[in-house]
């Protein structure tokens, strides 16, 4: 491997200045096309090759072993899937009541009827798919709405942070983070659950269990903010509840969207298998639309190409008055993208994360 000789390379160079490939030979290039190197980089053998290299696991013939436990053995003491989420993601073995309290957390994660991930794995399985593509469909619905783990557990560090800096006390960063974050769907508090009490019971279970600690705390006093701060009635919802209990448990805010995604494509399955045995398979073209479900512009006449100009409508606008008067109008014609609230920072930002690798 490495560069092809100087003498092949202006063979080959020649050739093609000669037969003058498109523009390729235009002098507006910034390079000239017909005078680069042929091959790859030459290997670098001052450095070691690249390789994998893990501290959460490794697995040869004999075994496989996950932060220093035998997995195997920890299958014969009588450990199981909860523990083993504890040690890949924290390096250690549970107490009895943290993996009561997760056990608690993922049979509530688990189904949620025909909500967004299942309603994924379903449309995929139409199309006659394996069930593992419809349930890696279902995680791709967990995002900075549906599921914020990330983006709710970050905001919680944030303001805790300036907490333990003596910056403010609890209640009162509560109520600023609730002032700068009031309407943002990864509040944690809205009227999702006025009427059902499953978020609550998430918290009085940890409280009994004796695993709550400072998220829920700080959580809880979140809901009282934002209960002040909201015309309407709101209170604690499902996403504050697990989004602290499984904080309080040790796990990051990334951790827990991971945990809890692949949690709710087991029941994503479920509903793939159901939606394979109650339906036929969708064909390209079959799925039809009845004009009752339509909501565009009434049909119209196609004009002919001679008559273009009569019927053609340019988006070019000449003054700031045009832009704007188009921009507004243009606001009515949805899927035309101009009615979103365009967002200025990196929309993976957030999740809370400041930078891709370590955090």
């Amino acid at each position: 491997m490495g560069y092809l000789d100087k003498e092949k390379t202006e063979e080959l160079n020649k050739i093609k200045r000669e037969r003058k490939i498109g523009n390729l030979g235009s002098p507006k290039n910034p390079f000239d096309y017909y005078d680069r190197e042929y091959g790859t980089v030459p290997r670098d053998t001052e450095r070691a090759p690249f390789q994998w290299v893990s501290e959460v696991a490794y697995k040869n013939v004999h075994r496989i072993v996950a932060r220093g436990y035998d997995t195997t053995e920890l299958m014969e003491e009588g450990y199981g899937v909860i523990e083993v989420l504890f040690v890949d993601y924290q390096a250690r073995i549970p107490t009895v009541e943290e993996g009561q309290m997760l056990n608690y957390v993922m049979i509530l994660a688990l189904e949620d009827g025909l909500s967004a991930p299942a309603a994924i794995s379903r449309i995929v399985a139409r199309s006659k798919t394996f069930l593992t593509q419809a349930c890696g469909a279902s995680i791709m619905a967990f995002g900075h709405a549906y599921g914020a783990y990330s983006a709710f557990g970050n905001r919680l560090e944030r303001y805790l942070d300036r907490v333990d800096k003596g910056e403010f006390s609890l209640e009162a960063a509560a109520e600023l983070l609730v002032k700068e974050n009031l309407h943002d769907e990864a509040l944690g508090v809205s009227g999702l659950m006025l009427k059902d009490p499953a978020a609550k019971r998430m918290i009085a279970r940890a409280e009994k269990l004796g695993v709550a600690g400072k998220y829920s705390a700080f959580t809880g006093e979140v809901v009282k903010a934002a209960q002040k701060a909201f015309d309407e009635p709101v209170d604690l919802d499902m996403l504050g509840a697990t989004g602290a209990t499984m904080m309080d448990l040790g796990f990051t805010p990334e951790a827990t969207w991971a945990i809890l995604a692949v949690t709710r494509s087991f029941a994503a399955g479920a509903h793939y298998i159901e939606e394979v045995e109650r339906e036929e398979s969708n064909r390209l073209g079959q799925e039809l639309t009845p004009m009752e479900d339509y909501d565009g512009p009434a049909e119209r006449p196609v004009p002919p190409l001679s008559e273009r100009d009569k019927h053609a409508k340019s988006a070019v606008c000449r003054t700031p008055e045009e832009w704007k008067a188009r921009f507004e109008e243009m606001k009515n014609v949805r899927g035309s993208g101009f009615s979103i609230v365009e967002e200025i920072e990196d929309p993976s930002k957030k999740s809370g994360i400041k930078k891709v690798g370590k955090l």
